[in-house]
Order: structure tokens, then sequence, then C-alpha cells
């Protein structure tokens, strides 16, 4: 299973040189001039927009400076429900060639649109972070995200596509003939959530397919936070390189920004957005390099401009200069979500500070599940994990990975909890998005 060392495209590689090493100076001007036409799109053609600047007190005249944006008022997801479907284009609905929505689960979908011009944008940025990411129009991009109104199918497709590479679009699921195409079409490069990939990985692995017989160079994936721990485990068992992709579908889809194979934060295009870090409770705009949540503008998008939409992601941003030479502002490594954080009896906690501590743990296999519940009137948090195959499954094994992964959880991030230990297989695996957190709390007393 030896296989030589992993040759990813060299780091000098650019899709669109000039735009993507533009000089900071020039590259913030264009932003204050693109900033000024999407303000004046969305209060001139999105009432609800016009009410908010209302409300604020603002007019795009107000913007002189890109630091005043920070006057203009925030966007988010409540916006797009409260004027569902199509309350918030800036364009007539003639003009939306595409739509895609999230899953609203929690309530009405919220729906974004695209116009021709839109579409055209997301192909050029998903093909300039394929680019970054490694890919060249050599390789064949094997696309595992969902495809339909989910965009991380359809953008890394568009993308590849545009690249001029060739794209096999099998979205996920049946994933024994996802990895029997892989070996037999020669797959360079994979585009899907880094769960998924662990689950790819895994089928690999227990149908005797191993990696060297695999050509994978590439991994790009996104859709969902995970750690660093998670990018060691999916190189070692895939023999790729693991790229991180970043994106939301109220901004765009994926290609908002893209890890380069220097690793070393996302580079934001910010030709196409203006991203600040405010603090997550007061909303004031924090300084460069300061942890916070990201929020977004769009600059470009026309069917529906997004004025500083609040992300929920919880990261921060440095704009000191990549290996790579391209000059965007980097978004450093997603660490949670400001709305998936958990409070357990005082303690602050995302998901990811759990697989950090899981993922690389001996004797446990990199799959979890966490449960909350209430008892006697306080939160509880369980931990499903999985020992790993190759470890005795008896109940006394059991127990003692469960007390040494509680210990360990206690030591690291401050936090007692139940660590359920289960066999390998019991874990449910992902198909796409993983479910990390199953909130029963309105179940329990």
């Amino acid at each position: 299973m030896n296989r030589p060392a992993l040759k990813p495209a060299p780091v000098a590689a650019l899709f669109d040189p000039a735009a993507e090493t533009m000089p900071r100076a020039e590259l913030a001007a264009l932003q204050l001039a693109r900033l000024k036409t999407t303000l004046t799109r969305a209060f001139g053609n999105v009432p609800h927009m016009r009410r908010r600047f209302a409300e604020h007190g603002v007019t795009p005249d107000h913007l002189k400076t890109l630091a005043d944006i920070r006057h203009f008022p925030f966007t988010g997801k409540a916006d797009l429900r409260d004027n569902y479907p199509f309350g918030m284009f800036a364009v007539p609905r003639e003009d939306v060639v595409r739509v895609h929505a999230s899953s609203g689960t929690t309530g009405k979908p919220t729906v974004v649109g695209y116009t021709a011009d839109d579409i055209a944008l997301w192909a050029d940025l998903m093909a300039r972070s394929l680019v970054a990411a490694g890919t060249t129009r050599h390789d064949i991009v094997h696309v595992a995200y969902g495809y339909g109104l989910f965009t991380g199918g359809l953008g890394a497709h568009y993308g590849a596509e545009r690249l001029g590479a060739m794209v096999v679009p099998v979205s996920g699921g049946m994933t024994e003939r996802q990895v029997t195409l892989m070996r037999d079409f020669g797959a360079n490069v994979l585009c899907c959530t880094p769960s998924y990939a662990l689950n790819i990985a895994e089928v690999a692995e227990s149908s005797g397919i191993r990696r060297d017989t695999l050509k994978l160079r590439v991994g790009v994936f996104g859709a969902e936070p995970w750690s660093e721990q998670m990018r060691a485990a999916l190189q070692a068992r895939l023999g790729l390189q693991a790229i991180d992709i970043y994106g939301l579908s109220e901004i765009l889809g994926p290609g908002v920004a893209c890890e380069c194979t220097a690793q070393a934060g996302l580079h934001g295009w910010e030709d196409h957005f203006l991203f600040e870090i405010v603090d997550p409770k007061t909303l004031e705009p924090l300084p460069m390099g300061a942890t916070g949540e990201l929020v977004i503008t769009t600059l470009t998008k026309q069917a529906l401009p997004m004025v500083r939409y609040r992300t929920r992601d919880i990261t921060r941003l440095v704009d000191e200069p990549c290996a790579c030479g391209r000059s965007h502002v980097r978004i450093m490594r997603v660490t949670g979500r400001d709305d998936d954080m958990m409070i357990i009896r005082g303690v602050n906690v995302y998901p990811s500070q759990v697989e950090a501590v899981l993922v690389g743990l001996p004797g446990i296999a990199p799959h979890y599940q966490i449960v909350l519940t209430r008892r006697n009137a306080l939160d509880h948090m369980a931990v499903e994990v999985e020992i790993a195959p190759d470890v005795a499954q008896d109940d006394a094994t059991l127990a003692r990975i469960g007390h040494e992964v509680q210990h360990r959880i206690k030591s690291t991030i401050g936090i007692t909890c139940e660590i359920v230990a289960k066999r390998p297989g019991e874990v449910p695996r992902s198909q796409g998005k993983a479910v990390r957190v199953k909130d029963q709390r309105h179940l329990s007393e």
C-alpha cells in the first residue's frame, strides 16, 4: 500500500492571473465601485431592502469608503424566509434562469435566484477555485456532492466544465458503485463533503480496493465544518491532498473562497465579495486577524444581491501574502457556526472541537454523533463514538475506550459528557452533509 509522495499542481497555477494577483489598492478601488452598484441595485429593486435602509437612515449615497458599510443593515435567513419565495430578487422573474433553495427543515426554505450572468460568474469562480486546489483541465473530476436544489453538485459540475475537465456527475449515495467508478474511470479529483469522503474511504477499504489503485490526487471538500485532524485522516486514507472550499447558496454557492495547494487558508474572491468579521454579540466590526462571525456582501450578483449577510460562521481573516502569489484575503478554517454552538452547563462547545479530539484517537474510528437531551432541567450531552474495526469488541473494551474518550474530552474541552462506545458500523454514515448533532432536548424533561 506504499504510494509515491503526493504531487499536487504547482502553487503558482492561476485561472485568472490578473484578478487573482491584483494589487490590494486596486482591489479595494474595484470593491468600492462594485459595492456602490450592489447597494443601488438592492435599494432600487428590492422593497424589503429599501425599507431596511430607511430604518437605518441610509441610502447608497452614504457610502463613501469601504468602511462605511458598517452603517448599512445586516441581512439574514429570516429576510429570505419572510419574503418567500421571490421577494428578495432584484430582477424581474423572467430574468431568473435558475433557483436553488435550502431544505427548509426548520421552516420555509431560503430561495436563491440566478440570472444567466450569475450562472456564468459562478462557473468562473468555481473554475478559479478548482485551479487553486490543484485541478487542471486534463483531470477527471468525480462530483459526489448532491445535485438538485442543493448548490454543491451543480456548482462543482459547472466549474469543472468551465475549466475544461471531464466531469463524472455521480451525486451522493451508492457508495460502493462510486468507488468502483473512481477506480475504473481513473478520477483524479474528488468533490464532496468531508464526512462523505470518509465514508468513501471506508467503503473502499472494506471492498478490498487499495488506495494505490485509485488515481485520486486532489479532494475538494466543503459544505460542513471539518478539522485539521479530519484533513490528515482523509489524506492518509485516500492518498490525496485535501483542500477546503467555502460557499453558501445565499451568497452564490461553493466557490466563494477556496484554499490553494499551500493549504494556508481559503482565498476569498474579493473582486466579487466584500468580507467582514464582526463580534457575534455586539455586531461591531472587528480588526483584521480577530476571530468573530463572517459577514459577506455580494459585489456582482444580479438576481439576489446580498448586503452584509450574516453567515453565522466563526472564523478570522488574514491579509498576509500567500506563497501562491494570490493577493486576496484569506478566510481561516471555520471552527463552527454561531448558531451551532452548544452551551452545556455553562461551557461553550462546538461540534468541530469534539471532532478534533476524536479523529486520530487510537482505537476510535472517525465517526461520531452528539446527542443532546435534558435531564432534571439541565442539558445533557452524549457522544456516540465507534471503535475501530481492528479493536476487540467485548463489553470491557467498549467501557475502557468510553472512559478514555470521556477523560480526553474533559481535559481538552473542559466538559463532562457521556460517551456511548459503539461497534463498527453502528454510527450513522453520511451520504451528503453530516448530521453531527441530534438535538432531542425538546423530547426530554
